[in-house]
């Protein structure tokens, strides 16, 4: 018998016959502004998100060193590529305030750690879950990293093959384990999002929770996403998607996320539980347009 497809947080449970759990990804959609962070927490926490989610980076673990010195336009002024990533990357120190702010707002926080280094960083925070992102669904020994934590770990599964999901399950097992459907595009074409792999994956992994990361414009996909059995949502968000930056463009403004998560939990109550009764609203009209039906019918004979 299969164990039931649910994994603990904290305080609450992710799977099968639990409220959809919605993750605002902050990202770097911050731009390294400790102020714009807050108000994006401010945002996620008004639109009734349960979790906002960071990426944390050691820059010079993850950038090729070829890269380090390529010059680029941002909005601080030309710079090198290195000197951009530390630009946009958080301190502990700032993550400490990060952590003490989400606390005061009861919104929880984690982040996608891009090598093993960042994984220590974090963990000092005591995350309730950790996400792996696309790109490091191949890096096993980081993925480990996570999972050695003891907490719950999301791996992404955008720009992956069949056979790199299978083999990323098969190393880590499924104790724990979250998979999120994805397509690494940002924005993402309509025609690219793949929505079925929901069901697909919930097929194949039967006791792990299931999700969808979208990058797409526009909200109807990730209501789909809901209707096909997904346990959790995550969509980037942004103050305002004209700002500068590399995700902006595919992420959700804070009305948006607000309109999300309502129609999500409408979604929720609409789905019922597949059993086909009469409701007590329904009688009036039953007993009304049925009787006429009966009389229509003697009339007849």
């Amino acid at each position: 018998m299969n164990r039931e497809r649910r994994v603990k947080l904290e305080d609450r449970f992710i799977g099968d016959n639990e409220p959809v759990y919605v993750i605002a990804e902050i990202g770097i959609n911050h731009n390294g502004s400790m102020d714009i962070a807050r108000k994006l927490i401010d945002g996620a926490t008004f639109a009734c998100c349960n979790a906002v989610k960071f990426q944390k980076r050691t820059p010079e673990l993850c950038v090729p060193k070829s890269q380090w010195h390529q010059e680029r336009d941002t909005p601080w002024g030309r710079m090198t590529y290195i000197e951009y990533r530390h630009r946009v990357e958080f301190t502990p120190e700032q993550y400490a305030q990060i952590d003490a702010y989400c606390r005061a707002k009861g919104i929880d926080w984690f982040a996608s750690c891009w090598d093993e280094d960042s994984v220590d960083v974090i963990e000092q925070f005591n995350p309730p879950i950790y996400k792996a992102p696309s790109a490091s669904l191949t890096d096993i020994p980081l993925l480990k990293k996570m999972k050695s934590t003891g907490k719950p770990l999301i791996i992404s599964t955008g720009m992956s093959t069949a056979y790199e999901i299978k083999e990323a399950v098969r190393q880590l097992g499924t104790e724990k384990l979250l998979i999120a459907h994805s397509t690494s595009a940002y924005p993402c074409n309509v025609t690219e999002l793949n929505l079925l792999m929901i069901r697909s994956l919930r097929e194949q992994y039967p006791e792990t929770p299931v999700g969808y990361s979208g990058h797409e414009v526009g909200l109807a996909p990730s209501w789909a996403a809901i209707s096909l059995g997904a346990n959790f949502i995550e969509r980037h968000v942004t103050l305002d998607r004209s700002m500068w930056g590399t995700d902006q463009a595919a992420s959700v403004e804070i009305l948006g996320m607000h309109r999300l998560i309502k129609d999500i939990r409408d979604i929720e109550k609409a789905m019922g539980d597949g059993v086909k009764r009469v409701y007590p609203s329904e009688m009036s009209s039953r007993e009304k347009l049925r009787r006429q039906f009966l009389e229509t019918e003697n009339c007849l004979r």
